[in-house]
């Protein structure tokens, strides 16, 4: 048996769900999609696009978890390739203060959103 699999989305949970949306509008252009909701409000799903892939960015809030989310030492990450001027969208990005860490030999940084997560900005090839 061979299986064929294709991407559709990644979770992060998080504390704040407008606060993520926000950024996530801000710092990377993504949209909400749509979004699920429990009926007894214990849980609300928002995906984010980026207009052009099919893959989604799924934000989870769950109402009883109050306290920050426990990520370990980040090794795992999101990666957006960014148009445009690396440097004008890393200076954008250093204004916003959410630039954690820079590689200028490689050519990359990483941004951290509210929760901490760390995500990869890398130029289009």
């Amino acid at each position: 048996m061979s299986i064929k699999a294709k991407f559709d989305h990644f979770n992060i949970n998080v504390t704040n769900l407008e606060k993520s949306i926000e950024f996530y509008d801000k710092a990377l252009g993504l949209k909400e999609s749509h979004r699920k909701e429990a009926p007894d409000g214990s849980f609300i799903l928002v995906y984010l696009t980026d207009g052009i892939s099919p893959f989604l960015l799924e934000l989870t809030w769950l109402r009883d978890h109050t306290e920050a989310y426990q990520l370990g030492e980040n090794e795992s990450h999101l990666c957006f390739r960014l148009e445009g001027d690396y440097a004008q969208n890393r200076a954008y990005h250093k204004d916003m203060g959410c630039v954690c860490f820079e590689n200028h030999s490689m050519g990359l940084y990483f941004i951290n959103d509210p929760d901490n997560y760390w995500i990869e900005i890398l130029p289009v090839e």
